[in-house]
């Protein structure tokens, strides 16, 4: 798919996405727990899709009620021999689940799609061993072979590449009953996102003690009793671009995000603040416009993902603008730091990269031909810097926002862009 996009002014109220990494925990936890669980508000990017697959294939029963919400019902994971599962292009989905299906003791192939061949996966050969789980690799990446049960056990593990690892073992560890045992984390990136896997974890009736995110502590805490019904919560990821959009090209309202969120891209606000951009709360809506955009530090350790909306804003404030935690990006669906640097590159924005340090040189845009490198985030971030570039903007392989945003673009001419 090939996208163009005008510069355009925006205005209007939209609805923000719903979070996958809401979506995504809650599927996890509706099919560990044993019962039934009612998810409203639910996603459909490729990623929640693939999710729901994930729970259907391990044993889970999916059904969508007449208001789009779904009824999942579950006795466990419940794998039968010869089993495969497809986590598609998911990141979190895999590493999440890899220590789900680490729960049978059915030998069961895990596969995946994209970029997500490629990722390292080198913590499972470390650590599933420990815990009575047998895995097979491809070199530490996919396909996989996960056959379990697994047994609880005191375990470390490095934190310092993803949590999304530990969100898969504390899950993993409630379902089999843990009890007197804890997993200690060194290093732990990306906190906000094991606030929010703790809080879906609540929500089920799971108490884990979480030691200042150093120590995990289980003990014994059953899931709750009757139904389950959860709420899954806007998507400050998506929500950002959107935010940023309307700072560039705005002003605009956003419904649906939660400024009280664990979501670890509720920081975005932080920056929009550091950049002058106007900010006003009404309710549970954000009205976010244009100022006199100027240059900002931020840290992005925490929440990596936020590196290609702030690139997209960082382009139109006056100075440069210092962005730490490029470390973390290497491992996405694209190397981002370089593909932010080509990208808007081609676009004439100076993008610099120093150790963990990215610096924007903010100036006008021009039009341009770019490529998202099969990146939904990559996709997002080219489009809104398009709206007030020099030139019209096109996107080739503009399709990658279907893995986490697929109503991006409709919603981008909602707003009155031009696409």
């Amino acid at each position: 798919m090939i996208k163009t996009i005008q510069p355009s002014g925006l205005k209007g109220t939209i609805l923000a996405p719903a979070s996958k990494s809401s979506m995504q925990r809650a599927c996890a936890a509706s099919l560990v727990r044993a019962g039934e669980t009612i998810i409203r508000h639910p996603g459909h990017s490729n990623d929640d899709r693939a999710a729901l697959g994930v729970i259907n294939d391990l044993g889970a029963e999916v059904t969508t009620l007449e208001d789009g919400s779904l009824r999942v019902r579950s006795k466990g994971v419940a794998a039968g021999s010869g089993l495969e599962v497809n986590c598609g292009e998911s990141g979190l989905g895999l590493r999440m689940f890899a220590p789900i299906i680490g729960l049978s003791g059915q030998a069961i192939k895990v596969r995946g799609e994209g970029s997500l061949l490629t990722r390292p996966m080198d913590f499972f050969d470390e650590i599933f061993p420990q815990l009575g789980i047998r895995v097979v690799s491809n070199g530490g990446k996919l396909p996989l072979e996960i056959q379990g049960p697994l047994k609880p056990k005191d375990i470390t593990i490095d934190g310092s590449l993803s949590s999304q690892f530990l969100t898969g073992l504390l899950l993993a560890y409630v379902a089999a009953g843990a009890k007197g045992v804890t997993i200690t984390v060194d290093n732990l990136k990306s906190k906000p996102y094991i606030d929010l896997t703790l809080d879906v974890m609540r929500s089920f009736g799971w108490s884990v003690e979480n030691r200042n995110y150093e120590e995990f502590y289980f003990s014994g805490s059953g899931g709750a009793a009757g139904v389950v019904d959860y709420t899954v919560e806007g998507d400050w990821s998506g929500g950002a671009f959107l935010l940023v959009a309307g700072a560039v090209a705005g002003p605009i309202t956003v419904k649906g995000l939660d400024i009280n969120s664990t979501q670890a891209d509720k920081a975005i606000l932080q920056a929009l603040k550091g950049s002058g951009a106007q900010l006003e709360f009404k309710g549970g809506d954000i009205v976010v416009g244009p100022g006199a955009l100027k240059a900002f530090s931020f840290d992005a350790t925490d929440c990596p993902d936020l590196f290609p909306p702030l690139v997209a804003l960082a382009a139109y404030c006056e100075g440069t603008t210092v962005i730490s935690g490029v470390s973390r990006l290497a491992h996405k669906e694209s190397n981002r730091g370089l593909t932010l640097q080509d990208e808007f590159g081609k676009m004439g924005l100076s993008v610099e990269l120093d150790g963990d340090l990215m610096r924007v040189k903010g100036g006008k845009l021009k039009g341009a031909t770019v490529h998202s490198r099969h990146d939904h985030r990559i996709a997002m971030a080219c489009a809104v810097g398009a709206l007030r570039a020099d030139g019209p903007v096109t996107i080739e392989e503009a399709e990658a926002i279907k893995k986490s945003y697929p109503d991006f673009y409709e919603h981008l001419k909602q707003l009155g862009g031009e696409l």
